[in-house]
């Protein structure tokens, strides 16, 4: 007899839908109070937006956590009315619930030491009616103590959250991958990130001979075609073995969805099939050294050529697998006499592969490692162009000044990517805190039995359901054609959150263990860490959901 017995089967889906509902209605509320302040005439105003910044990056949180509580609600009807929910995901669902929902009410946390309160955003009232809604009230007044030790108890005895996503292919393709990260990158992972090595060659093709870097391309261009969910899933147990293996996705992903969609049919034919099968391995070269996220002020240059090819000249950073790539995707300004992004344009460049004495062994093009505390495997570069050239059919889609635009299509499928790669990372950490909890003894017993830390990992455990379940929900709206960049933000935003929390809070439970570089969680923090930093720090994640909700129709 599990400890919610009393609230289960049909009363929790139904308390998950109508808190979820109620949540929405207080984001509701909060739109409207910083609305005020920041819209006139239907338009957002900057320097007001701005300067009431932590308002509506609060707002954007309080929306975040409402999309989770929505997307696990609906996750929690489809398994109630399939396979039915086991006791472990029914005691998740109540932990996460009673968490999220008390967070909207007393406090959301942006930050360690960033707490955005209802009265910041003169929602004291509609925080007082959400505390009254009588479901939301079922999971925010009871005492669940007994529900996160039951919780942690179905953990230490082998209970996992379910994953199943009724889709045959999907399922068994998640398993196949996990097989794989489990034999051929898990038990390696550490080993490499504390030689600082790359992930080997004999790995990356297993990875191409299963159809990793080909996930979303077109069978005709010899991918998979399985969309966005598929990516998901892979990514997550990719990046739970290491990240930089569910990362090496990440540049296909953006290379082989810029071609698609602007490229030529001529590009699409040379360059998509040597994506998906890895014979081209891929990486991306936008940002620069002060530009950062405002890439409209990007000062990499390219001009033709008398013979018409393409000269780059210009510094980027932060290049991730910049010296092992293949073929970059550029993005440099064309027309210098456009204004911000409108003088940027998108160009496939093709180089040889790095050596380890010549990272960069082609005319015009050089560079040097950046040495990170995590996040291995792949290395990151600064790179310098220096009357590198391209050939003429080297801009994409042939188009000028389309740089940005084409870009910006690639953005929301990045963010769900990354927001994957979060979800394995936070997973890996819950993994080994559980382990440890469960070996480590004091005081005559594991300290697994201490509440404490059997709170930690059901409260993890909670959490890392949530995040999941928004990812999910952005990659579905994302494969069904539907617009998502807000959907797939807010993924970004909460699991790089998880991530982090969940390593720290492992972490933790090692103590000193956990600070040797021995013990893989030292890993997983320092992996954590940029999760919330690139693909858009979670300062401009929050800017960018805010500015989005505020910005769209009611209707």
């Amino acid at each position: 007899m599990v400890a919610c017995e009393r609230f289960r089967g049909e009363h929790l889906v139904l308390a998950a839908i109508e808190a979820a509902a109620a949540a929405e209605q207080f984001v509701v509320a909060a739109k409207t109070a910083v609305s005020r302040e920041v819209i006139k005439d239907g338009r957002i105003l900057t320097d007001e937006f701005d300067r009431r910044q932590r308002a509506a990056h609060g707002f954007a949180w309080m929306a975040t956590l409402s999309e989770c509580l929505s997307a696990t609600a609906h996750w929690c009807q489809r398994r109630a009315s399939s396979d039915g929910l086991d006791p472990l995901s029914e005691c998740a669902i109540v932990v996460g619930f009673s968490e999220y929902l008390a967070q909207l009410i007393g406090g959301v946390p942006m930050t360690q030491n960033e707490i955005v309160r209802p009265p910041d955003l003169a929602l004291s009232q509609a925080a007082a009616d959400l505390a009254a809604n009588e479901w939301v009230g079922k999971f925010v007044l009871a005492d669940w103590s007994g529900v996160r030790s039951e919780l942690a108890r179905l953990l230490t005895e082998g209970h996992r959250l379910q994953d199943a996503l009724d889709d045959d292919t999907l399922d068994s393709f998640r398993a196949e991958v996990r097989r794989f990260a489990d034999e051929r990158v898990l038990p390696n992972a550490h080993k490499w990130h504390l030689a600082d090595a790359l992930i080997p060659d004999q790995v990356l093709q297993e990875m191409a001979d299963l159809g990793i870097f080909g996930i979303c391309i077109a069978p005709e261009f010899g991918g998979l075609g399985l969309g966005k969910l598929a990516m998901c899933v892979v990514t997550e147990e990719l990046s739970r073995a290491w990240i930089a293996a569910g990362s090496l996705g990440t540049r296909s992903e953006i290379a082989a969805e810029l071609i698609t969609h602007a490229g030529t049919e001529a590009q699409k034919t040379r360059w998509l099939p040597k994506i998906a099968s890895g014979e081209f391995l891929p990486t991306a070269v936008f940002t620069e050294p002060d530009a950062g996220s405002d890439l409209g002020s990007l000062r990499t240059r390219a001009s033709r050529a008398a013979d018409g090819s393409w000269r780059i000249f210009g510094a980027k950073t932060w290049i991730t697998h910049a010296s092992r790539s293949d073929l970059m995707t550029v993005l440099a300004r064309t027309l210098p006499g456009a204004p911000g992004y409108a003088g940027l344009s998108m160009f496939i460049a093709q180089k040889p592969r790095g050596l380890s004495d010549n990272p960069f062994p082609v005319p015009g093009l050089s560079g040097g490692e950046i040495e990170v505390l995590g996040y291995r495997g792949m290395r990151e570069y600064d790179v310098a162009f220096d009357d590198f050239k391209v050939p003429a059919d080297g801009l994409l889609g042939n188009a000028e000044g389309q740089g940005f635009k084409q870009l910006m299509r690639t953005f929301e499928g990045a963010r769900i990517q990354t927001a994957a790669r979060a979800v394995g990372v936070a997973r890996r950490a819950l993994e080994l805190g559980l382990a440890y909890a469960m070996e480590r003894r004091q005081f005559g017993k594991a300290i697994a039995a201490f509440p404490r830390i059997s709170d930690k990992l059901a409260t993890m455990t909670a959490e890392i359901l949530l995040a999941r379940e928004a990812t999910y929900s952005a990659a579905r709206a994302k494969d069904a054609a539907r617009r998502c960049d807000i959907q797939a933000g807010m993924a970004k935003l909460i699991t790089a959150r998880v991530a982090w929390s969940a390593a720290d809070v492992a972490l933790q439970i090692h103590g000193g263990n956990g600070y040797a570089l021995e013990y893989e969680i030292s890993r997983i923090l320092c992996d954590a860490r940029i999760l919330n930093i690139f693909e858009g720090a979670a300062e401009i994640q929050a800017q960018v959901v805010a500015r989005g909700l505020l910005g769209r129709d009611p209707a």
